[in-house]
C-alpha cells in the first residue's frame, strides 16, 4: 500500500513538473520544473530497487545536467528571464508532435503484456559487476561517450561567449 502511493506521488510530480516545463515562459523556471521531473523519475528507479539507475539519474542527470543548462543560461548575454514567445506554427506543429507521439505510447501500452511484468527481481548484476564491465569490456564505448561529452562542452562554451569587436 505505502509502495503504491508512493509511486503514484512520484508519477504525479514528474508528470506536473513535465507539464510545467513545457508551460514555462522563462527557461530558468523551465529549469527548475525539470529538476522536479528528474528528481521524480530518480525516486521511481529507486523504487524500483534499480539503485544504480537512481543514483546516475541524479548525479549525471539532475548533478551535471540540469547545472550545465544553469550555466549556459547564465553565460550568454540574453537575459535568463527572457520570454519564449512561440509562433502559432510552432505551437500547432507541437501540438501535432506531442498527440502522435501520445497515441503511438497508448497504442504500443494497450498491446503489451504486462501481466506479472512489474515485479522487481534480486538478480542481475551489482554496482561492482557493471563497474567492472563499464571499465573492462566496454572501455572503448565509454572513453568515446567522454570525448563527445568534452566536445560538446567547448562547442556550447564557444556559442555561448560574447563576439568582441
Amino acid at each position: 500500500m505505502f509502495e503504491a502511493f508512493v509511486f503514484y506521488l512520484l508519477a504525479t510530480v514528474a508528470v506536473g513538473s513535465a507539464v510545467a516545463i513545457v508551460l514555462a515562459k522563462d527557461i530558468v523556471r523551465a529549469a527548475v520544473w525539470l529538476l522536479g521531473t528528474l528528481g521524480a523519475v530518480a525516486g521511481l528507479y529507486f523504487l524500483l530497487a534499480a539503485y544504480f539507475l537512481g543514483a546516475v539519474q541524479l548525479i549525471v542527470y539532475v548533478g551535471g545536467t540540469l547545472v550545465l543548462i544553469i550555466f549556459g543560461v547564465m553565460l550568454t548575454g540574453r537575459s535568463p528571464w527572457a520570454r519564449q514567445r512561440p509562433s502559432r506554427w510552432e505551437v500547432l506543429a507541437a501540438a501535432v508532435t506531442c498527440s502522435l507521439l501520445f497515441g503511438t505510447v497508448v497504442g504500443e501500452m494497450m498491446g503489451a503484456g504486462w501481466a506479472g511484468s512489474a515485479r522487481p527481481t534480486t538478480k542481475g548484476q551489482t554496482v561492482a559487476e557493471l563497474g567492472r564491465e563499464l571499465l573492462t569490456t566496454y572501455l572503448v564505448p565509454f572513453e568515446a561517450v567522454s570525448v563527445l561529452l568534452l566536445v560538446v562542452m567547448i562547442g556550447a562554451a564557444y556559442l555561448a561567449r560574447v563576439e568582441r569587436r
